[in-house]
């Protein structure tokens, strides 16, 4: 079964325009990895400075693959959802978040919707 990563950002309120548009300006770039499943951007409601991002991934290889790959050369711009598409010049942007943890988790049982 496949693997989840949930990367848990602290975000300040002042941050949190940056944080998703650099996550809106970056769309496409997962997708196309082998091995990638599903992605989403969690943004807190209530209770918490938490955004979550949510990735599932066929297998731990293919996750790390992306790491080693394309997310590192995205992020040599700096910031988490820094990279591609990054406000400004040549100058690297500050980062949205200020803390980042994150969790990984197999999916043993799933569900989908019933059919009609």
């Amino acid at each position: 079964m496949s693997i989840v990563k949930i990367n848990a950002l602290t975000v300040p309120a002042e941050q949190r325009e940056v944080l998703e548009r650099r996550f809106a300006s970056r769309a496409g770039t997962v997708e196309g990895s082998d091995g990638f499943e599903w992605f989403e951007l969690l943004r807190p409601v209530e209770g918490t400075d938490q955004y979550l991002v949510y990735t599932r991934w066929r297998s731990e290889e293919d996750f790390q693959a992306w790491m080693e790959g394309p997310m590192k050369a995205a992020h040599q711009g700096g910031g988490a959802g820094g990279g591609a598409g990054s406000e400004g010049g040549g100058e690297r942007p500050k980062p949205a978040a200020s803390a980042s943890t994150v969790w990984s988790f197999e999916v043993v049982q799933q569900a989908a919707p019933k059919k009609a």
